[in-house]
């Protein structure tokens, strides 16, 4: 675990979608002889300068602090041998977080929240070499005049994450009180989420239910694969609807059950349907279809007109924290997405030529 005294605030552009899953940030072994101090106290007393007791304070009341794996209270007492940990719904970043003059599609926005509708290449939070540029860069500069709105604080901002190369809509949260809420919801199963994708090969049934724990592939730690036995990952689970078969590809609606890293891509990979044109997963490669040379530059082309996984995040729906209205939100799949649909629509209408 990289334990790096930098700051607590690094994100991670790579997570598809929500997720109970924390990153560790700091953690701490009291000593045999501790004595029992208030758990601010105890953290304020070795996180590195410029964390201030207040900003603990902040994070224990968000649930980020736990003691031998439970949340506590910042008034909780350190006992000897207590594993005390900072868990943070993001990686450590090494910048701050400032503003840029970034456009956003800013779909719907009140006092509250917003939700945006993210390009695909555009990364989600600072790290892992991209640092400026970000959506919440934008969202910094975006929300400067927004009164309390810190794009540091873990109490605020995004409630849940998409690849950098995934399109479409995210919930953002402008209050600490909507974050608490709309995470519960996410949490509990209680909002909707629709992605469409468009697959390798043809799925066979109309619909279906691809169940299986997600984790860390121990042979590569940027692939997440799925243990169908259970004995590693976390459980994950997701729905599919066929909605267009066309020739050597499936165009499929997918519905989140669960919110783990990566989870469609790697439940469709598990089930023999890879993303099209996701080249970490293996489908920028033609895994279905003949060996005409005719056919290869088709599919060259394809990967040309949607230079990265065919995956949108379409629909989201939740329950309005402050109001209680149910919101949803739908949203067109992008040019590049609808371009190659469209390619393929046409492929198959003329007989594969």
């Amino acid at each position: 675990m990289n334990n790096r005294p930098d700051d607590w605030d690094e994100d991670d552009e790579d997570d598809d979608l929500i997720s109970p899953d924390f990153f560790e940030h700091f953690r701490f072994i009291a000593d045999k002889g501790q004595s029992q101090i208030r758990v601010d106290k105890f953290l304020a007393d070795r996180v590195p300068a410029g964390i201030s007791r207040n900003r603990i304070q902040q994070a224990a009341d968000a649930g980020c602090i736990l003691v031998n794996q439970s949340a506590v209270k910042s008034n909780y007492r350190v006992k000897p041998l207590d594993l005390v940990s900072v868990m943070m719904d993001r990686p450590r970043r090494e910048t701050e977080i400032l503003p840029e003059d970034i456009p956003l599609n800013i779909i719907y926005e009140d006092d509250d929240l917003l939700v945006i509708n993210k390009p695909a290449g555009m990364v989600v939070h600072p790290g892992h070499g991209n640092y400026t540029g970000t959506m919440l860069n934008a969202l910094a500069r975006h929300l400067t005049d927004t009164p309390g709105y810190d794009p540091s604080d873990p109490r605020l901002g995004l409630i849940h994450r998409i690849d950098k190369d995934t399109s479409g809509l995210l919930v953002v949260a402008k209050k600490a009180e909507a974050k608490t809420h709309l995470s519960a919801q996410f949490f509990n199963k209680t909002s909707t989420r629709t992605y469409v994708a468009l697959v390798w090969g043809i799925i066979s049934d109309d619909e279906g239910r691809i169940e299986g724990n997600i984790g860390r592939d121990p042979r590569d730690r940027l692939l997440m694969r799925v243990f169908p036995d259970g004995e590693q990952g976390k459980t994950a689970a997701t729905r599919y609807k066929v909605l267009e078969r066309l020739g050597y590809v499936t165009l499929a609606e997918c519905s989140l059950e669960t919110g783990r890293t990566h989870q469609i891509r790697a439940h469709m990979k598990h089930i023999g349907h890879i993303i099209f044109n996701d080249e970490r997963y293996g489908g920028s490669e033609i895994l279905r279809g003949n060996t005409f040379t005719k056919y290869k530059q088709f599919i060259r082309n394809c990967f040309a007109l949607c230079p990265r996984q065919a995956l949108h995040a379409k629909t989201l729906g939740f329950t309005h924290p402050a109001t209680g209205r149910t919101m949803f939100f739908d949203s067109d799949l992008p040019e590049d997405m609808g371009q190659l649909v469209e390619k393929w629509r046409k492929y198959v209408l003329h007989g594969g030529e």
